[in-house]
């Protein structure tokens, strides 16, 4: 990836006054209950140099990728996961790819949203609306990639991944992303966080018990899951926190989730990057047929310009090079 420099001066102040970008992974009650909470106040500046976009635009693909991100701490070995939301909206949709190695990219279907009016709300229901997310995912010594697609509402993105965890995974977990903007449209905060209450797997409620355990256990998950999404929803916008100096991952996590008695286990690096070079074009130019070849050595265009989509790095790549 080229990457795009920021050269808002007042941006790169608000960025530097800031805690650094970092996903923090953390588990409580007992290990029944992980989650992981990402501050992309970065990131999400990135993405949108890299693809020059506008602040609904913004909007809606740094949700997106807020998200994805999120997704990262759940991969099992060495994974990647793609993510394409499609709908009739304005928008048009999102793709969005992330990676345990531990980048995020992606790009919206269309980059140029019309707005007919004010907005009075966040509400993405005229720009997205009703669609179909599909995630798809593949291991290191996969073939193939195993795909799932459910039907979301497509207003509110971080609910419609609550969704899609809720109906193919069957594991119930809770999304909450927000973007801060100022008066002035810049971004300066970013975050997102799931939590997720992971089943009970077997077994009887005290060792050599003579009984099941399984209801027993079902009216203690009922009980946790209500008092974990009672404290989730008194999440503030983590957009607006962390726009704020001296905020702390960690200390939101423990004010949040204090009778839970959380503790964090891992702190991560993710960025918005794409490993898309200019050998990756030119090896691509070299395998068109030979007819299209000589065609662009005769009449050009010299150099070749080639924009990845994930990222929006512009590559100029002479003739002479394929």
């Amino acid at each position: 990836m080229i990457k795009a420099t920021i050269t808002d001066t007042e941006l790169s102040a608000q960025l530097s006054s800031v805690e650094p970008d970092g996903l923090k992974i953390f588990t409580m009650a007992d290990g029944r209950v992980r989650g992981a909470i990402f501050h992309g106040t970065r990131f999400v500046n990135q993405l949108r140099a890299q693809h020059k976009l506008g602040i609904l635009e913004t909007y809606i693909l740094g949700q997106a990728s807020l998200c994805a991100a999120l997704i990262i701490p759940m991969m099992k070995d060495l994974e990647h996961i793609s993510i394409r939301f499609e709908c009739k909206g304005a928008a048009d949709g999102y793709s969005v790819e992330a990676d345990s190695t531990g980048y995020v990219r992606g790009f919206l279907y269309n980059e140029h949203i019309p707005v007919t009016k004010e907005l009075e709300n966040w509400n993405l229901d005229p720009f997205l609306g009703p669609g179909n997310l599909t995630f798809s995912r593949i291991h290191k010594d996969d073939k193939y990639p195993q795909s799932s697609t459910v039907d979301v509402d497509g207003n509110n993105i971080a609910k419609d991944f609550a969704t899609y965890y809720a109906q193919s995974e069957q594991v119930n977990t809770a999304f909450h992303s927000s973007i801060q903007f100022d008066k002035q449209g810049r971004v300066i905060g970013a975050g997102a966080m799931y939590v997720q209450v992971m089943p009970v797997t077997g077994g009887t409620a005290k060792l050599g018990a003579q009984v099941d355990s399984h209801v027993e256990a079902t009216m203690d998950d009922a009980k946790l899951l209500q008092k974990v999404e009672n404290a989730f929803s008194a999440c503030p916008s983590l957009g607006l926190l962390y726009s704020e100096k001296q905020v702390d991952s960690e200390d939101i996590v423990i004010g949040l989730f204090r009778e839970f008695n959380p503790s964090i286990i891992m702190t991560r690096d993710i960025i918005f990057d794409c490993p898309c070079n200019e050998d990756y074009y030119i090896h691509y130019l070299r395998t068109l047929p030979k007819d299209q070849l000589d065609d662009i050595r005769k009449n050009g265009p010299d150099p070749l310009e080639i924009t990845c989509r994930n990222c929006g790095s512009m590559y100029h790549i002479p003739v002479e090079k394929i």
